[in-house]
């Protein structure tokens, strides 16, 4: 069942901005949702699908196209798998974006109509937004939830374990080496520490336990995963440098002559990570190469990547710490989910 319809607000890149046009800035502004509501939503790079009272709706720059008849979105830059009662099928993002999906599919498959879980989770197996489209799952993998990064995947079990596959050469896999693996494998870190949700973003992921402890690992450059980040350092030392023009040293530059500083560009274990004031997690989701998360009291704290807005700190720099989105304090909007697309990072809140 969807979720109830709330206001959604977006930082970051737009479709506006991936078609070349002038786009809102770096936000928030808010998803026009019209008397329906919105109540999920599945961004891609240049467009985004949403959930209304009436169905799914494609947004694009300067478009929007209604999908009659079905009730889930996997969107990407190649294709867009849709899912119905019965059944999943791909058109190329061409396609979707003209309105042309009466046309032949690329890939189709026939569905039980019950049970449903979530997109790319199918019977027997998940969809992909690109070839082959379908991959077939191992019975001992019993997935209640699964997302897909650039290159690899992350499958929470009924069970609470959690399992990873595909692309390993930024950690993104968890079992502490930088290969690839073609099956799923348990993360052993993991074990016995029971997780209610994960995410994978580029070439990180991140999961949530039961407790509410968040853990993340993978690529780091960006400070995506909130530890120590030479390149960030180096980045704040030169801007530092640039707006003082003397000798002294800064606390940044100082930071990196340190020579024990412990930057980290590779998690390839799970790394508990301490937010601010022990903050209990109830929702994660990382973009390209950002995170979001939301606690248990309805705040947003984001890090990573930040040269489109996307973390909505009002400015377009990156950071390796766990920030609060401190506009939507000041607003008093509590927060209820947040979902990021590559570049972007969609909110909903709840009003006063």
């Amino acid at each position: 069942m969807a979720a109830p319809a709330g206001a959604w607000l977006v930082f970051g890149f737009s479709p506006e901005e991936a078609a070349g046009e002038p786009g809102p800035g770096p936000g928030p502004w808010r998803l026009e949702a019209g008397p329906e509501g919105i109540s999920r939503v599945w961004p891609a790079w240049s467009y985004v699908v949403v959930e209304t009272g009436a169905g799914l709706e494609l947004r694009s720059a300067g478009q929007r196209r209604r999908l009659p008849g079905w009730a889930e979105a996997l969107p990407s830059e190649t294709h867009l798998v849709l899912r119905g009662p019965a059944g999943a099928r791909a058109w190329r993002r061409e396609a979707a974006l003209s309105g042309a999906l009466r046309d032949e599919p690329a890939w189709s498959r026939d569905l039980p109509a019950e049970p449903r879980q979530p997109l790319p989770l199918l019977p027997g197996g998940f969809a992909t937004p690109r070839p082959p489209f379908f991959t077939a799952l191992p019975a001992r993998v019993r997935a209640q939830r699964l997302v897909l990064g650039t290159e690899h995947a992350v499958a929470l079990s009924t069970a609470g374990e959690v399992f990873t596959w595909g692309g390993g050469r930024h950690g993104q896999l968890g079992h502490g080496l930088l290969e690839s693996g073609l099956q799923p494998r348990l993360v052993e870190a993991l074990a016995g520490v029971p997780m209610r949700a994960v995410a994978a973003g580029g070439w990180h992921s991140a999961s949530v336990s039961e407790a509410g402890d968040l853990y993340v690992w993978g690529w780091n450059e960006s400070g995506q995963l909130a530890l120590p980040s030479k390149a960030l350092a180096q980045e704040r030392a030169q801007a530092e440098d640039s707006s003082t023009g003397n000798t002294k040293l800064t606390p940044c530059q100082e930071q990196l002559a340190a020579e024990g500083t412990a930057f980290i560009s590779i998690q390839a274990f799970p790394a508990l990570l301490d937010l601010p004031q022990d903050l209990e997690v109830s929702v994660v989701s990382c973009g390209s190469r950002h995170t979001a998360v939301v606690t248990r009291g309805g705040e947003l704290y984001t890090w990573g990547w930040g040269k489109y807005g996307q973390l909505g700190h009002g400015n377009n720099v990156s950071s390796d710490q766990a920030r609060r989105v401190e506009h939507l304090v000041a607003e008093g909007l509590r927060v209820e989910d947040v979902v990021c697309g590559p570049w972007t990072t969609y909110v909903r809140v709840q009003e006063p």
